[in-house]
Protein backbone atom coordinates (compact mmCIF):
# COMPACT_ATOMS: atom_id res chain seq x y z
CA UNK A 1 0.00 0.00 0.00
CA UNK A 2 1.06 3.21 -0.94
CA UNK A 3 1.56 6.54 1.37
CA UNK A 4 -1.21 8.06 -0.37
CA UNK A 5 -3.18 5.03 -0.09
CA UNK A 6 -2.63 5.00 3.78
CA UNK A 7 -3.30 8.46 4.08
CA UNK A 8 -7.01 8.32 1.95
CA UNK A 9 -7.35 5.21 4.47
CA UNK A 10 -7.04 7.54 7.44
CA UNK A 11 -9.40 9.82 6.50
CA UNK A 12 -6.31 12.45 6.47
CA UNK A 13 -5.61 15.05 3.66
CA UNK A 14 -2.49 16.98 4.12
CA UNK A 15 -2.87 20.89 4.58
CA UNK A 16 -0.24 23.17 2.86
CA UNK A 17 2.49 24.35 4.31
CA UNK A 18 2.15 26.87 6.92
CA UNK A 19 3.92 30.49 6.71
CA UNK A 20 5.83 30.90 9.66
CA UNK A 21 5.02 33.47 12.50
CA UNK A 22 8.46 34.12 12.91
CA UNK A 23 12.41 34.77 11.46
CA UNK A 24 12.47 30.68 10.35
CA UNK A 25 11.53 28.37 7.01
CA UNK A 26 9.58 25.76 7.21
CA UNK A 27 12.03 22.93 6.46
CA UNK A 28 15.77 22.70 5.61
CA UNK A 29 17.36 19.88 3.88
CA UNK A 30 20.70 18.87 4.47
CA UNK A 31 22.10 15.92 2.61
CA UNK A 32 19.94 13.17 3.11
CA UNK A 33 18.08 14.62 6.16
CA UNK A 34 15.08 17.09 6.41
CA UNK A 35 14.51 19.20 9.35
CA UNK A 36 11.01 20.35 10.30
CA UNK A 37 10.72 23.25 12.60
CA UNK A 38 8.30 23.26 15.12
CA UNK A 39 4.59 22.91 14.15
CA UNK A 40 2.04 24.04 17.20
CA UNK A 41 -1.68 22.37 17.41
CA UNK A 42 -4.28 24.29 15.84
CA UNK A 43 -7.77 24.25 15.38
CA UNK A 44 -9.39 25.65 12.88
CA UNK A 45 -6.56 27.94 12.03
CA UNK A 46 -6.22 29.07 14.93
CA UNK A 47 -3.57 27.89 18.12
CA UNK A 48 -5.05 25.30 20.41
CA UNK A 49 -4.21 27.01 23.74
CA UNK A 50 -4.31 24.83 26.85
CA UNK A 51 -2.11 23.58 29.36
CA UNK A 52 -2.00 19.70 29.95
CA UNK A 53 -2.98 19.33 33.88
CA UNK A 54 -4.54 22.35 34.14
CA UNK A 55 -7.32 23.00 31.63
CA UNK A 56 -6.53 19.85 29.17
CA UNK A 57 -7.12 16.11 29.60
CA UNK A 58 -4.11 13.99 28.30
CA UNK A 59 -6.85 12.71 25.41
CA UNK A 60 -7.14 15.47 24.28
CA UNK A 61 -3.46 16.44 24.23
CA UNK A 62 -2.92 13.34 22.85
CA UNK A 63 -5.30 13.77 19.70
CA UNK A 64 -3.60 17.39 19.95
CA UNK A 65 -0.17 15.80 18.93
CA UNK A 66 -1.95 13.61 16.26
CA UNK A 67 -3.15 16.98 14.40
CA UNK A 68 0.19 18.33 14.93
CA UNK A 69 1.85 15.63 12.89
CA UNK A 70 -0.45 15.19 9.94
CA UNK A 71 0.77 19.45 9.50
CA UNK A 72 4.11 18.27 9.71
CA UNK A 73 3.67 15.65 6.90
CA UNK A 74 2.43 17.83 5.08
CA UNK A 75 5.43 20.45 5.62
CA UNK A 76 6.94 16.91 4.71
CA UNK A 77 5.61 16.30 1.66
CA UNK A 78 6.32 19.95 0.56
CA UNK A 79 10.00 19.76 1.40
CA UNK A 80 10.23 16.46 -0.45
CA UNK A 81 7.97 16.28 -3.44
CA UNK A 82 6.90 13.05 -2.52
CA UNK A 83 6.19 10.77 0.68
CA UNK A 84 7.63 8.02 -0.90
CA UNK A 85 11.08 9.23 -0.91
CA UNK A 86 11.20 9.27 2.87
CA UNK A 87 13.08 6.14 3.94
CA UNK A 88 12.69 6.67 7.61
CA UNK A 89 11.00 9.11 9.87
CA UNK A 90 14.02 9.56 12.45
CA UNK A 91 13.17 11.60 15.48
CA UNK A 92 10.36 13.50 16.88
CA UNK A 93 11.07 16.53 19.48
CA UNK A 94 7.57 17.26 21.41
CA UNK A 95 7.00 20.01 23.80
CA UNK A 96 4.16 20.10 25.87
CA UNK A 97 2.66 22.58 27.66
CA UNK A 98 2.20 21.61 31.22
CA UNK A 99 1.64 22.50 34.63
CA UNK A 100 4.60 21.72 37.00
CA UNK A 101 3.09 18.10 38.23
CA UNK A 102 1.93 16.78 34.98
CA UNK A 103 3.84 13.74 33.92
CA UNK A 104 2.02 12.42 30.89
CA UNK A 105 3.97 14.03 27.98
CA UNK A 106 4.74 10.85 26.70
CA UNK A 107 1.19 10.12 26.39
CA UNK A 108 0.33 12.95 24.77
CA UNK A 109 3.23 12.44 22.15
CA UNK A 110 2.03 9.18 21.56
CA UNK A 111 -0.53 11.12 19.36
CA UNK A 112 2.28 11.73 16.81
CA UNK A 113 4.49 9.00 16.72
CA UNK A 114 1.89 6.35 16.63
CA UNK A 115 0.53 8.25 13.85
CA UNK A 116 3.69 8.06 11.84
CA UNK A 117 3.88 4.33 12.12
CA UNK A 118 0.42 4.25 10.66
CA UNK A 119 1.56 6.10 7.60
CA UNK A 120 4.93 4.77 7.07
CA UNK A 121 5.00 1.23 9.15
CA UNK A 122 7.26 -0.16 11.68
CA UNK A 123 10.26 0.01 9.84
CA UNK A 124 10.37 3.40 8.37
CA UNK A 125 7.54 4.98 10.93
CA UNK A 126 9.20 4.10 14.29
CA UNK A 127 11.77 6.86 15.33
CA UNK A 128 13.83 8.22 18.02
CA UNK A 129 11.74 11.08 20.05
CA UNK A 130 11.85 13.50 22.80
CA UNK A 131 8.85 14.93 25.26
CA UNK A 132 9.78 17.81 27.33
CA UNK A 133 6.84 19.66 29.37
CA UNK A 134 7.75 23.69 29.15
CA UNK A 135 5.40 26.19 31.36
CA UNK A 136 4.45 27.70 28.20
CA UNK A 137 4.33 27.87 24.02
CA UNK A 138 4.01 30.10 21.41
CA UNK A 139 0.64 31.48 21.43
CA UNK A 140 -0.18 29.82 24.02
CA UNK A 141 -0.60 26.76 22.19
CA UNK A 142 -0.62 23.23 23.83
CA UNK A 143 1.68 20.99 21.80
CA UNK A 144 4.35 21.81 19.16
CA UNK A 145 6.58 18.81 17.73
CA UNK A 146 9.49 19.06 14.87
CA UNK A 147 10.51 16.24 12.94
CA UNK A 148 13.74 14.86 11.29
CA UNK A 149 13.46 12.36 8.57
CA UNK A 150 15.53 10.44 5.78
CA UNK A 151 14.91 10.80 2.30
CA UNK A 152 16.75 9.03 -0.91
Amino acid sequence: MTIAQRLAELGIELPPVAVPAAAYVPFVQSGNLVFLSGHIARQAGKPLVGQLGTDMATEAGKAAARAVAIDLLGTLQAAVGDLERVRRIVKLLSLVNSSATYTEHHLVTNGASELMVQVFGAERGAHARSAFGVAQLPMGACVEIELIAEVQ
